[in-house]
């Protein structure tokens, strides 16, 4: 993702300026950590890179014609925004599974959620929730309220058509559905254990 947002720039001669600013671990709000968490892979403290349920889940959906629906980790999505390129090919999600098992291998969990949090595209030319933060609430990545933290995960699946400053029903329903989701899942205890 940030490959292809440097590459249209530089092609573009676009003045647009890339925001982002990274934000240790700790000076991050718990509201964010666990409303990405609820919103992209609910499973991601307990697997090793790869959500079996999932990945089956959005297979069967896809036998039966369903539309496809993503099924890739926290792991994955680092590995695929820090090492690789969009695209759906069998040789980019092969090497997609190789850097998530070393990063798995070589990194804590918390150092992974960390770097999502600073790498993940959260709008037209905004990268991380200390960018996000910034321009969105006017207030640090510590000082996200739940409601904050949920409508940025919100718009994680696709930050190039959602928006954060004009959220759809879509949208609004999805941040409710966060917020739900962080509650089932205990709050910013459930990542106690990273």
């Amino acid at each position: 993702m940030i490959q292809k947002m440097l590459a249209d720039m530089l092609s573009s001669g676009s003045d647009k300026k890339v925001h982002y600013q990274w934000i240790d671990y700790d000076e991050i709000s718990s509201y964010a950590k666990i409303a990405v968490v609820a919103g992209e892979d609910q499973n991601f403290p307990n697997h090793s890179g790869f959500d079996l349920q999932a990945i089956e889940k959005a297979w069967n959906q896809s036998k039966k014609g369903k539309r496809l629906r993503g099924a890739s980790t926290i792991s994955q999505q680092v590995a695929k925004n820090l090492f690789l390129w969009s695209g759906r090919s069998y040789f980019r999600k092969a090497l997609e599974a190789y850097f998530t098992i070393l990063i798995e291998m070589i990194w804590s969990k918390q150092r992974i959620l960390e770097v999502y949090l600073n790498i993940a595209q959260m709008g037209e030319w905004i990268f991380g929730v200390g960018a996000a933060s910034e321009i969105y609430f006017h207030v640090p990545a510590s000082r996200l309220s739940r409601q904050q933290a949920a409508l940025l995960a919100a718009v994680l699946p696709n930050p190039e058509r959602y928006s954060v400053t004009k959220p759809s029903g879509h949208v609004r329903y999805r941040q409710r559905w966060i917020l739900r989701q962080m509650h089932q899942l205990g709050g910013s205890n459930y990542l106690d254990e990273l």
